[in-house]
């Protein structure tokens, strides 16, 4: 039987039990990450990867891509990350996937899966399910973990989660951070984590190929409805010239947002075949309603999908109208 724990006014703690009783009876256990990783799958994995590291549990951190943001580079055990399945593992957590195909692969029957998230979209797949979608990011879930089992946070760990919070909140920007936020941030760095370190290394250490492509990122801007929607995009041949990644590009969404005019922003961009979209929403529009309709999901104001097309345009077409007549 599932179980779950949604913090709010009701918490299942046994789920939190449970998944502390599968981690210690495991003896190989996969920490998987989602396709396309942020920080905050990434902090998240390698919160519990250092952990469990300390303790001597055996363990492999795995993202089936080959592109991982390198500013996050300075995270303990990032450099250990692995882009191929170990032949053995009876245990597999999911950090920060709102659903099972965002693994990247499929879980072998009999093996369970600890899910830990906190998007809104996130549909229950794990056989023990660390779900709040109330919470700021997927690390600070997290910390609830080691915190409700009593499990000490090192320097490491603290620094893994700060940097999954500070990030997935945008900077603690968010409507998801609450005074409980601030309290685990300041535990956190009791813990050791460095705030003006992490801002730093996050934040200026920027590739020059990024300031090659926004510009033309930008020139691809659109506004529509009177301004309240705006979409930008990036083709394929853009990142060939400037030598950019799709991480650097990311920025991109949340500039246009800042537009005071503009209520929602959508970024158009290719990646592994598909066209991946990104919406983000300022206010109670609800986002994830759109990428929904297109097999995504995500939060009020954040959400992904992908889409079979030939190019940014169609994709562009096809959203746009669904956007444009709610």
């Amino acid at each position: 039987m599932k179980k779950d724990f949604i913090l709010n006014n009701k918490v299942d703690t046994s789920s939190l039990e449970e998944a502390l009783t599968l981690i210690e009876k495991s003896r190989y256990i996969l920490i998987v990450t989602h396709v396309n990783p942020d920080a905050d799958t990434i902090a998240s994995a390698l919160a519990l990867s250092n952990y469990f590291r300390e303790n001597r549990i055996k363990h492999k951190v795995f993202n089936v891509g080959t592109e991982l943001p390198q500013n996050l580079d300075f995270l303990n055990g990032f450099d250990k990350i692995i882009h191929e399945l170990p032949k053995f593992y009876d245990l597999v957590i999911s950090v920060d996937c709102g659903a099972m195909s965002r693994l990247g692969f499929e879980i072998p029957q009999g093996i369970p899966l600890i899910n830990f998230d906190h998007h809104k979209s996130n549909d229950h797949f794990g056989d023990v399910n660390i779900v709040d979608y109330y919470k700021s990011s997927t690390s600070e879930v997290v910390y609830d973990f080691f915190k409700f089992n009593g499990l000490y946070i090192t320097k490491n760990s603290a620094t893994a989660m700060y940097v999954g919070i500070y990030d997935d909140s945008l900077a603690f920007t968010v409507n998801r951070c609450d005074e409980f936020t601030y309290d685990k941030i300041n535990y956190l760095v009791k813990c050791g984590a460095d705030p003006s370190k992490i801002a730093d290394l996050l934040t200026r250490r920027d590739s020059l190929a990024k300031y090659r492509i926004l510009p033309k990122i930008f020139e691809s801007l659109e506004l529509h409805n009177e301004g309240r929607v705006a979409t930008i995009y990036a083709r394929p041949e853009w990142f060939k010239q400037t030598g950019a990644s799709l991480l650097d590009t990311e920025v991109a969404l949340n500039m246009v947002l800042s537009i005071a005019v503009v209520k929602i922003a959508i970024y158009f961009r290719v990646s592994n075949g598909k066209v991946r979209v990104s919406l983000r929403s300022k206010e109670k529009i609800d986002v994830s309603d759109i990428a929904s309709l297109f097999g995504g999901g995500g939060h009020l104001n954040a959400a992904g999908c992908s889409l079979e097309c030939k190019d940014v345009f169609e994709a562009k077409e096809i959203v746009l109208k669904e956007v444009l007549e709610k």
